[in-house]
Formats: structure tokens, C-alpha cells, sequence
């Protein structure tokens, strides 16, 4: 099939194509019939050496010929000798980059003026007459019957591709349509989209795909890492082998991707693309150790490091002391699913390092933000270490403290309070984690336990609600642990299984560790199994603009997952309070909700709310440091 073009930048373009616009009595038909509107697919179509025929001689004919070469293609009019020229097309026809053919449009024009490669059929035909003109009616007919794709202007039923409102910014491209059915409104959005995001952040994508060349050039992508129209895979998360450096750093790469702030992304320059592929080069590489003994004692000054919690996402759920404590930090070192509304609340003078943690790069990145901290405080800094939700439920921040204490700077340690998603999340999604008659008990638990180790599975009580954290990655073991009994041998999906027969008498210790198994196996057999029709829901980025719900039960949640993708960070509420306040459709597996306005008015602004927030907070407030300097 031949290719259309829109306004874009290099070749990529972006378009909407439809299979259901072959003719206009069909589609109203099928319309009547199921009372159902088809979106159009939107797709990027290489159009480069393409061959666009432009009929008529209007500025609309101008703007036609000027997308068709910004996307490569070579556009041709056809318009009479005598026909009277736009400007626009006047000049390109003038700088030859423009073909004109002085004659009124003929139907062998379709099969004679096109590629040699693809005999001599045009790729696309964009009409500028209008629906009125009957010549219109006739080309779109003509191209439909011999599948050429077809523009005409305002008249979306004889096309079976129309254009998008587009913002171009280097390789990145934003197309926004209404399908014919909102006036301008699809540029005002354009033009909103486009004032959101940070400058530089075009030419960001060609240094970061850079980076991903450079990577592509020693490793192997896995298939679909070049695909933009896919979301991260309900595997995103999954736990990477030390062995396996191939995915390594790709996934870090991804990673950087998905969590870093679009503003620091933006900010990367030529130099910081070496920075960033030499900051990572597999296993091999080790943190570096600073020296614990009589450097530290040469510090005229000793700083502070404050463990604060950022909360679930929404930059006004942040503590006052937070807030306070991002404003005076001299360091900010942040896990990487911070969200960007809260590091954008961090001056610009103070430097920032988000953490390289990705499944089985855990342990190196942790250790490299301790290092980082330590050398901080040594150095006489205000070392603010940055977490998501609260630091003590399951943020390490019991760890990071006593790892502190180690080094002799446990009373140089602060830990402020964060909200915990365990219990926001579940309140933004509607699910009332108890409630009389229903669910008496929360309990919190993780879906993954040490070194990607699952964990005990907790015991079906029908009045309890369980929020797991850190489990939608491994989502098919974790329904499979909760609802039947796995053997202590074999619930490490990581463990060989292979059996090995012997005749020597086992040792001392392998018959503890065989009797302790066989415990633990008859303490599983006891436990009370979760039914396959309990009700749960996926909540992911919860109180951010792109919060989804996901509402279903433990027989289709894995399918769920793997059918929506993945949308980290995400948690799991497992019960029937789940049901209380949004009561399951008969016959449907599971229910997807997108989006969330919980804490905004409707007539606000979020981003200038938090900003009017932050500023008054900051004027009103004045919170002190605890620790002495």
C-alpha cells in the first residue's frame, strides 16, 4: 500500500489511517447499525521519495505541499496553465522543488506519475477543493477503488487518511485529532501539549537514541524495543541476571527513559551522552570506596543526611518538612520512581543524581547512593536522600539509617515521614481498605522478596485487605502462590529442581535444612488458600495525571497485566473491600480506569496550583533542622 505524508520533521510521519472509510454509505451504515464510532489508527509512515499529487492551487494546496516535503516526499500540482497560483506554491515551484503540471487533473494521472519501483502509481493524492467541488467525489472514489491513499479537505468521509495537528521538535513528533469531530480544538491541544514540555527535549531523543546505538552496536535489543506504539511490557520490572549483560544495560537505558524527569532529560548535552554510556558498562564495574578512617576526621565540617519521603506521586501530598527539606539541600539523591512533579520542585543549583536501580542492578545502585551520601556528609553537606511513599515501608530506610550508624553518623541521620501509597493508592483507586462488615485488617506485604526471592504468601482471611508492593512484575507466580500450596523445594521459581540420587548419608546440615524444608511444606499445606474469585485491583502511579486502575479478580488478574502492560510503579489490593465501593460487571473480566483528578478542582490548573502551594508553604512555614550543625 502506497504512503501519505502529514506535517512532520525528517521522514517519520504522523498519520491516521483507516480500514473502515472505503466507502461513505458503508461506514453510515455500520454506524446506524451498531451505534458504535471507530477511531481511526494513528501510524508513522515513511514517506520519503514518495510521489504526493496536489490538486488545486489554494493556500490549503500550499500547506498540502509543504508537509509533503517535510517528509521527504516529492509533491507534483496539478492545476491548468491558466489556474491562479498561491504564492506559497509560486515560490517552491521557483526553487524547483515543487513539479507543476500545467493541466486539469485526468484519471491516468493516478497510474503514470509515480515511482518507477511501484509502476508508475502514485503514493498519495491530496484534494483541496472541498466536499462541494465534484471533482473531489470522483478522485476519492478513483483512489479508493485502486487502494491509493486519498485527502480531501473537510470532507473526512471521502478520505482514508486525514492529517493530524502536529508538533515537531527534531525526531520527536506529537499528533493530536479529534477524528473530524472537534473544530480547532485539536490544535489548541496541540499547542497545549507542546507549552508543557521542556525545551531541548527533541534533540534530547536523538542523543538518548544515540546512546541506544551505541549500546545496539555491542548488544542485542529484544524485539519490540524499537516500536514506539508499545508500553512497557508487564516484564519491565523483571529481575535481570548478573550474567546477562546483554539486557542490562539496555534495561537501564529503558529505565532512565521512564523515570527520569522530562526536564532532566531535556537538559542532556553532547558531552553528557558519553557521561551516560560510560556510567554503566556491565557487571564489571565496581562503585567507588572512599576512605573510612582519618579522612573523615580532616573534615572541618560534618553535614546531615535526611531520609524523606516524597510520598505517592502528587508533588501537594508531600510533607511541610519535606518540602522544607528539598528547598535546603546542598545533594538530592532519589530513588528513580520519585515522581517528575516532585523533582521539579528541586532548585536548579542543587545537583541531583537519581539512582541506576533496575532488576539486578539493585545492590550496585543502592551501594553507589550510600557512597554518594557518605561522601556528602563527610564533605560538610545537607544530603537529602529522596524516597517514594514513606522510607520505613519497604523503602530500606531501616537499612540506610543502621548502614549510617555503621560508619560512626548515625546522629547526623534524620528520617522524616512520607505517605505510603500501601494506603493512599487503595484511597485513590475507591477501594476503603476497611470497613465494617467487610474487611476488618490491612495487611502489607511484598510481591518480591530479597534478591527477587518470593516471599511467605499470607493466608486467605475473609475480612482482610492485602496491598502488595513490588509484585506486579511476577504477578503469575504470586496468584499461583496464593491460591495452592507450593512446596518449600520449589517456590523459588529461580531454584534448579533438578532431583539428584545418592547413596552417601546426607550431612549434618543437609538434614536440618531437608527437615526444615519438610516443616515448612506441612505449615503450607495448613494454610488457608486465597479463592481464584477474590476481587482485586492494580492501581499504578497513583494521585499522577496518568494513574490506571485495573479492577478484576485473582483468576484474571495476571491476563489483565499482561494484556494492558505495564505502568510502574504500580501495587496490588488484594480482597473484598475491592468490590465495596465499584461492585464487578457480570461477564466481565476485568475493568481498566485511566486518569485521576482526585485533588484538583476542575477549574484549576494543577501545575500553577502546586506552584502557588510550594511558594505559600515555603512563606508561612519555617521548619528547623533538628540536628545541630
Amino acid at each position: 500500500m502506497a504512503s501519505a505524508a502529514t506535517s512532520a520533521a525528517n521522514t517519520g510521519v504522523v498519520v491516521k489511517t483507516s480500514s473502515c472509510s472505503s466507502s461513505s454509505s458503508s461506514a453510515a451504515n455500520t454506524n446506524s447499525s451498531s451505534n458504535k464510532i471507530n477511531n481511526c489508527m494513528l501510524a508513522g509512515l515513511v514517506c520519503r521519495d514518495n510521489i504526493h499529487l496536489i490538486i488545486g492551487t489554494n493556500p490549503l494546496a500550499a500547506s498540502r505541499c509543504n508537509q509533503s516535503l517535510a517528509a521527504g516526499a516529492i509533491p507534483i500540482l496539478i492545476a491548468p496553465e491558466t489556474a491562479d497560483l498561491h504564492y506559497g506554491l509560486q515560490a517552491k515551484i521557483d526553487d524547483k522543488s515543487l513539479r507543476w503540471e500545467k493541466k486539469a487533473f485526468e484519471d491516468d494521472d493516478l497510474f503514470r506519475l509515480g515511482r518507477q519501483d511501484v509502476g508508475r502509481v502514485v503514493d498519495a493524492v491530496f484534494v483541496t477543493g472541498g466536499p462541494r467541488d465534484p471533482l473531489s467525489e470522483h478522485i476519492s472514489s478513483l483512489c479508493r477503488r485502486n487502494r491509493i491513499p486519498v485527502n480531501v479537505v473537510d470532507a473526512p468521509h471521502l478520505c482514508t487518511f486525514t492529517l493530524l495537528s502536529v508538533h515537531a521538535d527534531g525526531p520527536l513528533q506529537v499528533g493530536v485529532t479529534t477524528n473530524g469531530r472537534g473544530c480547532k480544538l485539536a490544535s489548541r491541544i496541540r499547542r497545549e501539549i507542546a507549552s508543557s514540555l521542556p525545551p531541548g527535549l527533541g534533540p534530547a531523543c536523538a542523543r538518548l537514541g544515540e546512546v541506544r546505538r551505541r549500546i545496539q552496536d555491542d548488544d542485542c535489543l529484544a524485539l519490540g524495543d524499537l516500536d514506539d506504539s508499545l508500553d512497557q511490557g508487564a516484564l519491565f520490572n523483571r529481575l535481570v541476571a548478573e550474567e546477562d549483560v546483554r539486557n542490562r544495560r539496555m534495561r537501564w537505558l529503558s529505565q532512565v527513559c521512564e523515570y527520569w524527569p522530562l526536564r532532566k532529560l531535556a537538559s542532556i548535552a553532547d558531552d553528557d551522552v558519553d557521561r551516560l554510556f560510560a556510567a554503566y558498562n556491565g557487571p564489571s564495574r565496581k562503585p567507588r570506596h572512599h576512605d573510612n578512617g582519618p579522612a573523615q576526621q580532616q573534615q572541618p565540617r560534618v553535614g546531615r543526611l535526611i531520609l524523606a519521603g516524597s510520598g505517592p506521586g502528587h508533588p501537594s501530598l508531600l510533607t511541610r518538612s519535606t518540602l522544607d527539606a528539598i528547598h535546603r539541600a546542598d545533594l538530592v539523591l532519589a530513588d528513580k520512581l520519585v515522581p517528575a512533579p516532585v523533582l521539579e520542585l528541586i532548585p536548579r543549583r542543587t545537583p541531583v543524581h537519581i539512582a541506576r536501580k533496575f532488576p539486578g542492578n539493585a545492590e550496585r545502585a543502592q551501594e553507589e547512593l550510600l557512597e554518594a551520601a557518605l561522601q556528602g556528609v563527610r564533605d560538610g553537606k545537607t544530603v537529602l536522600r529522596l524516597k517514594q511513599g514513606d522510607p520505613f515501608v519497604y523503602g530500606r530506610g531501616g537499612e540506610e539509617v543502621d548502614w549510617f550508624k555503621g560508619k560512626g553518623l548515625g546522629d547526623r541521620v534524620r528520617v522524616l515521614p512520607g505517605m505510603t501509597s500501601a494506603l493512599s493508592a487503595p484511597l485513590f483507586a475507591g477501594v476503603p481498605v476497611t470497613q465494617r462488615d467487610v474487611a476488618d485488617q490491612v495487611l502489607i506485604c511484598t510481591g518480591t522478596g530479597k534478591k527477587g526471592k518470593p516471599p511467605t504468601p499470607p493466608e486467605y482471611v475473609a475480612s482482610r485487605t492485602v496491598v502488595f508492593l513490588m509484585a506486579l512484575h511476577r504477578i503469575v507466580g504470586l496468584v499461583r502462590e496464593l491460591t495452592s500450596h507450593i512446596p518449600a523445594s520449589s517456590a523459588d521459581s529461580g531454584a534448579d529442581t533438578t532431583t539428584t540420587t545418592t547413596t552417601e548419608s546426607p550431612s549434618p546440615e543437609a538434614a536440618a535444612l531437608a527437615a526444615a524444608t519438610a516443616a515448612d511444606d506441612d505449615d503450607d499445606k495448613k494454610r488457608a488458600l486465597w479463592p481464584l474469585s477474590t476481587p482485586c485491583a492494580v492501581i499504578e502511579r497513583a494521585s499522577c495525571p496518568d494513574q490506571r486502575i485495573i479492577r478484576t479478580t485473582l483468576a484474571h488478574v495476571a491476563e489483565a497485566i499482561e494484556s494492558e502492560g505495564s505502568r510502574p510503579p504500580g501495587l496490588l489490593v488484594v480482597g473484598r473491600a475491592c468490590d465495596v465501593l465499584h461492585p464487578r460487571e457480570k461477564g466481565r473480566a476485568w475493568l481498566v480506569e485511566e486518569g485521576f483528578r482526585g485533588l484538583d478542582d476542575d477549574d484549576d490548573d494543577s501545575s500553577s496550583s502546586v506552584a502557588e502551594w510550594a511558594a505559600g508553604l515555603a512563606a508561612v512555614t519555617d521548619v528547623r533542622e533538628t540536628i545541630p550543625a
